[in-house]
């Protein structure tokens, strides 16, 4: 286990800033146009997808579904390039006879120049791409939003954590000063014109009703007012023991 590299979270975890986290993991993770994986698979989410399983993350939230390639990326996956994602991607696809792919699992918009190739053989397709993201990097860099505008068939799904910086720190581990990463994400998604859409953990276990109020009223002080996806944290087992390690008691 490297030492300086934050796991999942405890009641001892210190806050850490998850841009200097973005760049820990991609030390580990990406290499040019490779980037690690631990699986490629269809699931029948989005009515039928043609998945990677990336290696990966620059959040620890408590309620995560994913394997401990999240907590522990020099342990796990094998590095693929773009173009061998690429042809896994659409090769499994081909066989559920889906029409959409995505990165799943790790946050996908890490290993930037890995994304915009994958995104340059898809765009090439009819396949329609569903990038899931927590907004982080997003949120922090415009000029990485701006770089999608090029592909016409994507759709983005930004995944709010928190409403306030209590709660953002409380279950991602990330400091509170970074929690509107996310809400900027959506700013600089909205002036770019792409296509996409806002989730919110707003699960009542995890969040409060004053809290899901103030994240509602803040997507639409910046503007946006269309669909919010709401998830309900589901008892996967690794976001059990997660849930367990952090002391958060749902079940």
């Amino acid at each position: 286990m490297k030492e300086d590299y934050p796991s999942f979270l405890t009641p001892q975890s210190k806050p850490f800033d998850p841009i200097k986290l973005v760049c820990q993991t991609e030390e580990i993770v990406c290499r040019g146009k490779s980037r690690k994986y631990t699986d490629f698979y269809c699931t029948g989410v989005y009515g039928g997808i043609s998945t990677g399983y990336a290696v990966g993350c620059c959040l620890r939230c408590v309620f995560c579904w994913v394997d401990w390639s999240r907590d522990f990326p020099f342990k796990l996956g094998r590095f693929y390039s773009s173009e061998e994602a690429f042809n896994i991607l659409v090769r499994n696809a081909r066989k559920k006879k889906v029409l959409k792919l995505r990165i799943s699992g790790g946050e996908p918009t890490l290993c930037q120049e890995h994304l915009i190739s994958l995104l340059e053989l898809i765009n090439k397709t009819p396949y329609l791409f569903i990038l899931e993201t927590n907004g982080i990097l997003f949120g922090n860099d415009p000029e990485y939003v701006n770089k999608l505008k090029k592909f016409r068939n994507i759709h983005i799904r930004v995944s709010i954590k928190a409403g306030t910086p209590k709660g953002f720190e409380r279950r991602t581990g990330a400091k509170g000063d970074f929690y509107e990463l996310p809400f900027k994400a959506v700013e600089n998604l909205k002036k770019a014109g792409l296509k996409f859409h806002v989730a919110a953990m707003t699960d009542r276990r995890l969040m409060s009703y004053e809290e899901r109020q103030l994240l509602i009223q803040k997507l639409k002080a910046i503007g946006y007012d269309d669909y919010l996806e709401e998830e309900i944290c589901d008892p996967y087992p690794t976001s059990l023991i997660r849930l367990e390690k952090a002391n958060f008691k749902l079940w």
